[in-house]
């Protein structure tokens, strides 16, 4: 095989550790493979209409260049995100003949595809254009199929998998003790973007009523706060209510976050909407239970007993699901948790990404 380009709008830097990780171990793990994989991604997450728009044109035009200047060398490219990176495969491949696979996450439908009829129809176009579609959860296959004409033949199921040499059960109590977490009182833990649509306030809500049966408590937040007008009003909430033991942790390295993950009793992900929910995974394979919104992937991730699914937006239900984790009297199953780590192993994802790079590549 011929060397591959991968187009990301989300990557990681020094700065910026989380920025689109998945992206970055999915490269690290076709290069430890040894396919020669080239990254063209844009390492700001800073918005913003005008730098916003001069990042993108610059990423574009770089992209561009990029494959007029290996358009002999590329066996394919991977876009990750239908819009807008999959635009610039979907260029390559009509300009220089480059074909191309596009990797849904769940956002580029769910939110993007919804701005505006303009971009439904560039969606569409790269998702038609493509030679194969990744998508991270069975709900968005069938959506693609539904709602944008793409044939089910040249659509495969199958998320960025996790890296279980990072991401596995650590003993709690060392960990808690080097985080500075209290050896006995539950360890709730929230990782993400601290936006609206990952149900944040909903889960400080429903921590207040977890504080009322374990007073002890405490409620760990990971993840950026860069839209400060929603993290103020939670921060708002929290203080109007006189509510203790919620910390705002920042973002962290994904070493780090993997000691959180082993060291927490239980990981909230109340997303509104969510194409995979990758974190729930990564605290599946670390052996920590998990409570989420019943919302795009996740039910295929946690059903038949291996986490706790509740319905998203609503607190009471929430609560009831954290309740539920932290007083052991639950339906959850450490065997079938296991079993669905095993299936999106790295060696797992690895092997089906080359076969699909195989059957479609130039050679």
């Amino acid at each position: 095989m011929k060397k591959i380009a991968v187009f990301s709008n989300m990557y990681p830097t020094e700065a910026h550790p989380t920025y689109g990780i998945f992206v970055k171990n999915q490269v690290g793990l076709l290069r430890s493979a040894g396919v020669e994989t080239d990254v063209i991604a844009i390492t700001d997450p800073q918005g913003g209409k005008i730098r916003s728009l001069a990042k993108y044109g610059k990423w574009m035009a770089r992209a561009g260049f990029y494959m007029m200047k290996n358009r002999k060398k590329l066996s394919l490219t991977h876009a990750h995100y239908a819009f807008p990176t999959g635009l610039l495969s979907l260029i390559g491949k009509r300009r220089f003949g480059i074909p191309y696979v596009v990797t849904v996450h769940g956002g580029d439908i769910d939110k993007m595809a919804k701005k505006s009829a303009r971009i439904r129809r560039l969606t569409a176009d790269v998702l038609r254009g493509a030679d194969h579609v990744i998508t991270v959860g069975e709900r968005l296959k069938q959506e693609l199929i539904s709602d944008f004409g793409v044939a089910e033949n040249r659509i495969t199921v199958m998320s960025m998998g996790v890296d279980q040499s990072v991401f596995r059960p650590l003993p709690k109590a060392e960990v808690r003790q080097e985080l500075g977490l209290p050896e006995d009182a539950p360890v709730l833990l929230f990782i993400g973007n601290i936006i609206r649509e990952k149900g944040v306030l909903e889960l400080v809500k429903a921590f207040a009523g977890v504080k009322e049966r374990f007073p002890h408590a405490s409620l760990h937040l990971i993840g950026s706060t860069r839209s400060a007008g929603y993290v103020g009003e939670v921060e708002q909430w929290i203080a109007g209510q006189k509510i203790a033991d919620i910390t705002f942790e920042g973002t962290k390295p994904q070493a780090e976050l993997a000691k959180w993950l082993a060291a927490a009793d239980v990981l909230a992900l109340p997303s509104y909407h969510e194409g995979f929910g990758l974190v729930a995974l990564e605290a599946m394979a670390s052996g920590t239970q998990v409570v989420a919104s019943d919302v795009g992937g996740l039910p295929y991730l946690l059903g038949d007993r291996a986490g706790i699914l509740v319905p998203p937006r609503e607190v009471e239900s929430l609560t009831g699901g954290l309740l539920e984790a932290l007083s052991g009297d639950t339906t959850d199953d450490s065997g079938k948790r296991e079993a669905v780590v095993r299936e999106h192993s790295y060696d797992e994802i690895l092997g089906r990404l080359l076969s699909i790079y195989g059957e479609i590549g130039r050679t």
